[in-house]
C-alpha cells in the first residue's frame, strides 16, 4: 500500500455497530456489532451493510471488529471464539472485494479494555491485546486502524503490537470534549510520543462535529494527512464504571445511554465535513449513528 495514500481526499464507511441495530441485528447483551458474527444468520447482513456504505463512496472499509476484543467476549463468555470470532470478521470484509476489487480493509484494532477511557492495565498486557487481534487479523486486511483509542499509551502499544507485520497504520484518537483525550493529554502529544515510520495519517473518532472543530487547528497543524470519523452521540463522556454499569442495564444499544441526536441529518453532517475539508482535511468517514446516506454526502466532496 502507498503510504502516501491519505494525501488526497478520501472516503471511510460510516458506524457499523448503529446500522447492524437499525438494520434488525439483536445486540446479545454487550456484543453490540460483534453478534453480527456470532449469529450465522447476520454474516449476510453484514456483508452486505459493508457493501452499502462502498456502494455509497467508501473507499475504504473497517473490519467489524470493534466488539471482538477479548475483554468484551469474555464479559459475555465466549472467549474461546476469539479466532474465530475475528478471522470470519476478516473473511466477510475481504469477501467485498470480489465485488470491488479496489476497495481498502482496515483492520480495526479497538480499544482492548472500555470505549472511551484510558486503558491503565499494565503495558505487557495491553500490548498483548493488542497483537493477539493484528495477528489474526493481518493475512485480511491493507492497513491497521486504531479505532477509539484513548491515550498515547494505548497508541504506542498499538504500534509495537503491530511491527511484525509490517504494515502501515492509522490512527483514530478519541477526545469525548474539549481538546484533551481522556488521558488528559492533546492531540500534539500523540505525534511528538510516537515513531513516524508507517503511518498513514491521524483522525478523530467517534467525535461530534462540534468536537472536532473546537479541535480543528490543532490537527490540522500537525504536518500529516488528518481527518475525522464523526459520531451522532449526545455524549461519550464517562467513566470506566459508569459505561459498563450504563452499557448492562440497557438493552444493549448504546443510544439508550449516550443518546441519539436527530439534528445530524446527512445534508447536515455534510455541512460540517465540507468546512473541515476545506481546512485541509483529507480523511473523512464517519462513526456511530452515520449511515450510507452520510458517506454517500461526503463522497460528493471528491
Amino acid at each position: 500500500m502507498n503510504n502516501n495514500f491519505f494525501k488526497k481526499v478520501r472516503i471511510l464507511d460510516g458506524g457499523m455497530g448503529q446500522e447492524l441495530l437499525a438494520r434488525g441485528m439483536d445486540p446479545n447483551g454487550t456484543l453490540w456489532s460483534a453478534n453480527a458474527l456470532v449469529q450465522t444468520k447476520y454474516h449476510k447482513l453484514l456483508l452486505d451493510t459493508h457493501l452499502d456504505f462502498i456502494k455509497s463512496g467508501a473507499e475504504v472499509i473497517v473490519t467489524n471488529t470493534f466488539t471482538l476484543r477479548k475483554k468484551r467476549l469474555r464479559d459475555n463468555k465466549i472467549e474461546d471464539k476469539f479466532e474465530y470470532l475475528n478471522i470470519k470478521a476478516g473473511e466477510i470484509a475481504k469477501k467485498t472485494k470480489e465485488f470491488f476489487p479496489n476497495i481498502l480493509i482496515a483492520g480495526g484494532l479497538p480499544p482492548q479494555d472500555v470505549t472511551y477511557v484510558q486503558d491503565t492495565r499494565s503495558n505487557n498486557e495491553i500490548r498483548e491485546n493488542f497483537y493477539d487481534q493484528a495477528k489474526v487479523l493481518n493475512e485480511f486486511i491493507d492497513f491497521f486502524y486504531f479505532d477509539v483509542l484513548s491515550s498515547v499509551k494505548e497508541i504506542s502499544l498499538a504500534i509495537d503490537a503491530i511491527k511484525p507485520f509490517k504494515k502501515p497504520y492509522l490512527i483514530g484518537a478519541h477526545i469525548s470534549e474539549g481538546k484533551k483525550l481522556p488521558s488528559n493529554e492533546s492531540i500534539s502529544d500523540i505525534v511528538d510520543k510516537i515513531d513516524h515510520k508507517n503511518l498513514l495519517g491521524i483522525m478523530l473518532s467517534c467525535v461530534s462535529p462540534e468536537n472536532y472543530e473546537q479541535n480543528l487547528n490543532e490537527i490540522k497543524n500537525l504536518g500529516i494527512p488528518f481527518g475525522f470519523k464523526l459520531n451522532a452521540f449526545v455524549t461519550t463522556k464517562n467513566t470506566k464504571t459508569s459505561y459498563m454499569t450504563a452499557y448492562k442495564k440497557s438493552k444493549g444499544n448504546p443510544n439508550e445511554f449516550l443518546g441519539q441526536r436527530k439534528d445530524l441529518t446527512p445534508e447536515k453532517m455534510n455541512e460540517f465535513a465540507k468546512k473541515f475539508k476545506d481546512a485541509g482535511a483529507t480523511i473523512l468517514g464517519g462513526c456511530c449513528e452515520t449511515r450510507p446516506a452520510h458517506i454517500k454526502e461526503f463522497a460528493k466532496l471528491k
